[in-house]
């Protein structure tokens, strides 16, 4: 589909890798709609139970690559915006499987929060992230002013936006930005075994979880509840809870299936 992302799948985890290591990952518009199309993907194989996404070289992505917007032929910058990265966080969000971004060095600008719209993010002790739009005259975009006041809170996500600081792996975790840090001789082999525990999890029900912390945003308390009935009661006819229950009471590792 495209030679800036690496797509593969093995077991029961796709793996997507960012791939243009000599401008750290930036995207342009084949990279951009690769992307998409390799999510669209991930959601309609049955045999994909956890994507894994990651970058190549040095970077899990610098964010747009500047080239493409001021050559003589680029694209608008709002144009960018709204068939590049609004379809990316969109697919992200709405895709009912357990996705993983694993920043294995700087995240910068639209490369930053396009990771922090994954459902779990882990990244290597020497990665950093970057809110870069400010350096530029720009405003964060791909989701960064929706998902980072409800990760850290207002005060720090507005400081962080405005001063365009650069945030270590450390203090990223620290702050509850993401999940955790790992150090980097550890990074690649621990941030996939996770991938690998999420595929091998009652994903139907991780799916309906993701549905409904999405809701969780702007629901009250009573439509939050009535959701949680709803989905519990379908999680309850899930050939996963069968297997989950029955594998308690043998007292046996549980075998889930997705379904």
């Amino acid at each position: 589909m495209t030679d800036s992302i690496n797509f593969l799948i093995e077991g029961n985890v796709a793996k997507i890798i960012l791939s243009r290591p000599e401008v750290f990952n930036s995207f342009n518009r084949d990279m951009a709609l690769g992307l998409q199309g390799f999510l669209d993907e991930c959601e309609q194989k049955k045999e994909v139970r956890a994507v894994y996404i990651t970058g190549a070289g040095k970077a899990f992505s610098a964010g747009q690559d500047l080239a493409e917007v001021v050559e003589e032929s680029g694209l608008p910058i709002e144009k960018i915006v709204a068939e590049h990265y609004n379809p990316i966080i969109s697919k992200i969000r709405s895709i009912e499987k357990p996705i993983i971004a694993a920043v294995n060095g700087v995240a910068a600008g639209a490369g930053a929060n396009i990771s922090l719209a994954c459902d779990i993010v882990v990244a290597a002790e020497s990665a950093s992230f970057i809110q870069a739009f400010s350096k530029i005259g720009l405003i964060p975009d791909s989701g960064g002013t929706y998902f980072l006041p409800r990760l850290i809170g207002f005060q720090k996500a507005s400081a962080l936006m405005m001063l365009g600081d650069k945030v270590s792996a450390t203090d990223a975790e620290k702050m509850g930005m993401i999940y955790c840090c790992i150090t980097d001789n550890r990074f690649v082999e621990e941030s996939w075994n996770l991938a690998v525990k999420l595929s091998q999890m009652p994903t139907k029900g991780l799916g309906y979880t993701k549905r409904l912390l999405n809701s969780t945003f702007n629901n009250d308390l009573a439509t939050q509840l009535q959701m949680e009935d709803n989905l519990q009661a379908e999680a309850g006819r899930s050939r996963d809870y069968k297997e989950g229950v029955n594998a308690f009471l043998e007292k046996r590792k549980p075998s889930f299936t997705g379904e």
